[in-house]
């Protein structure tokens, strides 16, 4: 039986390296990101950006008062191992929207300011980056389903 995959937020903010807020719905366009968000770009690889809940409570469990967004990603998940997936898996979530992994984890800045505001980046070891192949509207709640 396949797990339960969902979306369990969606995140965005106004500048680069901060805190996302989670916002609860979002439209994605595609070969751009999330309209409204500071990272969304064309010219990018890393249009979207996921991070498991599972990843978050790694850091609640230790102690740490984090949520989705906290990490400055976009779409936080429940129920999918993201840091498995290869390299040009296509996910479907939302309304439609076709993502399709091209990176899996990031350098970090030394510390970098989510890290200097929570205590550590799981970012680097656990999220993913994405292309957004399809667009539509992703919120809350939505199947994640691997295409």
């Amino acid at each position: 039986m396949k797990p339960y995959m969902r979306v369990m937020a969606v995140c965005t903010s106004q500048t680069k390296h901060n805190k996302k807020e989670n916002i609860g719905k979002a439209v994605i366009r595609e070969n751009y990101g999330i309209i409204g968000d500071a990272h969304s770009d064309a010219n990018s690889h890393r249009q979207i950006s996921l991070l498991a809940m599972e990843s978050i409570k790694k850091m609640m469990d230790l102690g740490l008062d984090v949520h989705p967004g906290d990490f400055a990603e976009n779409i936080t998940t429940v129920g999918i191992d993201l840091a498995a997936l290869p390299l040009g898996t296509k996910i479907s979530l939302g309304d439609g929207v076709i993502l399709q992994v091209t990176q899996i984890g990031k350098e970090c800045i030394n510390p970098c300011a989510i890290g200097q505001q929570v205590g550590d980046c799981i970012m680097p070891r656990e999220g993913i980056f994405a292309r957004v192949l399809e667009g539509g509207e992703v919120k809350i709640g939505d199947e994640i389903r691997l295409v």
